[in-house]
């Protein structure tokens, strides 16, 4: 009997393997497949899976926000290096997910061949607040409302044949900004900050064009208010809200002091301001109806009488356009005026040359400002290359503002998911090492006739130089900064000659840039002008 048992025991020990084996497969079964389902799901035309593209691990709850930096346009660009990500990288911003194209391969991917998937805007608390609830261009939502103010801006506030019809107004502020300098200039050894001349230029530029007349009459603080809410609306679309990148905290914005609480704070200013200068353009347009005279307020003013395509232009869209004019318009000017004068200062050959150029065509004699007719392209093909690699080396915005993917979209044979925000890095794009020779140094002469890279343009046709984007949203007020940055930039090299002060090097200038939404000088630009003629 015992013997019995004791042979019963033995042949029960080699099935113990076995059913340990049989029960793993029936507890991974489901696991399993959930991973096939998964797959399934992802598997794309022609049996191919899916591929997402390659990033750097985030940590948990904040993913990969520690990573993108007080410069994110350098500290991104760092990144897809480090991580095998040339053209398209994958982040986790918080909650949300996020690309970034870093090649021009990558950018004409997303803003030409896949350009309608990604035409809208992510959804931004402060921004919502500061456009009257995304009724202005920059930040509207794709949709009927945002192609109609496009439309609307494009045609009949920034075109091409208005901005030259601002020329005249153009010359009296470059004349203003040259006396000021002059002024200064006239103590001896005396140094002029010249960051803040050309901000103070660019302001009153974009206030004589918007609220024109209004403007001219220069009413004592109205210019250094507009300055001032300009700043504030750029620290804060650059600046944090928990909800942008973690959703289910949203509350915390609504809950807390903070950004929400100041942009409301500015909100209000802002729409007092435009308030009274919508309001004196409305009492004025009765009795004054010389088309010479109209300015950007008066031009959405009669738009909205004329009621165009039976879209109903509301006071507070026109408050909200006007908002947008003044601060890109100022903003943009100012830092490209700003980067220009830094790069010929710094490099003093081109500085000699386009001072030749610019002399020849319009002889600095008694000192007056030249016009843009005796500027053009034929005359001063130097200065526009100037210009051109100012914006290559230094785009006002070097990550363009974030669109938002609208639909599953495979880009480069990388599936981009509904929702994903996507960031163009136009800073890296410009000085893509295959694009271009020595795409680190100030080099006007690419942009020559004779130069193989003379035909790269940047109106949205070639994706290695992109400082104002591409597609359906490409900046449509470029042709008036260009024309306001061209004019000021020839007058200031023909009038005066530059120097740092203190006998420095030219080498020895501080280059960096400040942390931000847009990235002017972190050190305010300070030279010695000498007038000339």
């Amino acid at each position: 009997m015992r013997l019995r048992v004791k042979l019963s025991c033995k042949k029960s020990k080699p099935s113990m393997p076995a059913a340990m084996e049989l029960c793993s497969l029936l507890l991974l079964l489901p696991f399993l497949l959930v991973g096939f389902l998964y797959l399934t799901k992802l598997r794309g035309k022609g049996g191919d899976v899916r591929r997402l593209p390659p990033g750097p691990r985030g940590f948990p709850l904040i993913g990969n926000l520690h990573q993108v930096g007080a410069l994110p346009h350098r500290a991104l660009r760092a990144l897809a290096a480090a991580h095998g990500a040339p053209d398209l990288m994958q982040l986790r911003l918080g909650q949300v997910p996020g690309l970034v194209a870093s090649s021009p391969a990558a950018a004409a991917a997303l803003m030409r061949e896949h350009d309608s998937a990604f035409a809208t805007r992510p959804y931004f608390r402060t921004a919502e607040i500061l456009t009257y609830g995304f009724q202005d261009l920059v930040f509207a939502p794709h949709g009927e409302h945002w192609r109609h103010v496009r439309r609307l801006c494009s045609v009949h506030v920034l075109s091409a044949a208005r901005s030259h019809r601002y020329n005249g107004m153009r010359e009296r502020e470059v004349a203003a900004l040259v006396q000021a300098i002059r002024d200064r200039a006239s103590s001896s050894g005396a140094t002029v900050d010249v960051s803040k001349a050309l901000y103070g230029f660019a302001n009153e530029v974009i206030c004589g064009a918007v609220s024109g007349r209004v403007s001219l009459e220069k009413e004592v603080g109205r210019s250094e208010l507009f300055r001032e809410l300009i700043e504030e609306n750029t620290a804060l679309l650059g600046g944090f809200c928990a909800g942008d990148y973690f959703p289910s905290l949203a509350w915390v914005d609504a809950a807390l002091p903070g950004a929400g609480a100041r942009a409301w704070r500015n909100f209000r200013r802002w729409d007092e301001l435009l308030e009274k200068v919508v309001r004196e353009h409305e009492a004025r347009r009765r009795d004054d109806g010389d088309a010479e005279q109209e300015d950007f307020v008066d031009v959405l003013l009669a738009l909205q009488a004329e009621n165009q395509d039976g879209y109903e232009l509301t006071r507070d869209t026109i408050k909200s356009l006007l908002s947008d004019m003044f601060a890109a318009g100022t903003e943009t000017s100012f830092i490209a005026l700003e980067w220009a004068m830094s790069e010929l200062v710094k490099n003093p050959t081109p500085m000699q040359k386009l001072q030749r150029e610019v002399r020849e065509a319009a002889p600095a004699t008694g000192g007056a400002v030249a016009g843009a007719d005796a500027l053009g392209a034929t005359t001063t093909p130097y200065l526009r290359a100037v210009v051109k690699e100012t914006l290559r080396l230094h785009p006002p915005v070097p990550l363009l503002l974030p669109r938002e993917c609208m639909r599953d979209t495979d880009v480069l044979r990388f599936h981009v998911a509904r929702g994903t925000r996507v960031f163009v890095n136009a800073w890296a794009l410009n000085r893509d090492p295959a694009s271009w020779r020595a795409p680190d140094e100030f080099r006007p002469e690419r942009f020559l006739a004779e130069s193989e890279e003379a035909d790269v343009d940047f109106r949205g046709a070639h994706f290695q130089f992109v400082p104002f984007g591409a597609g359906r949203r490409v900046c449509p007020g470029m042709q008036f900064g260009l024309a306001t940055v061209e004019l000021a930039l020839a007058n200031l090299v023909r009038l005066f000659d530059w120097e740092l002060p203190d006998g420095a090097a030219a080498g020895e200038l501080d280059m960096s840039d400040a942390p931000g939404l847009t990235t002017p000088r972190r050190v305010p630009l300070r030279l010695v002008a000498t007038p000339v003629g």
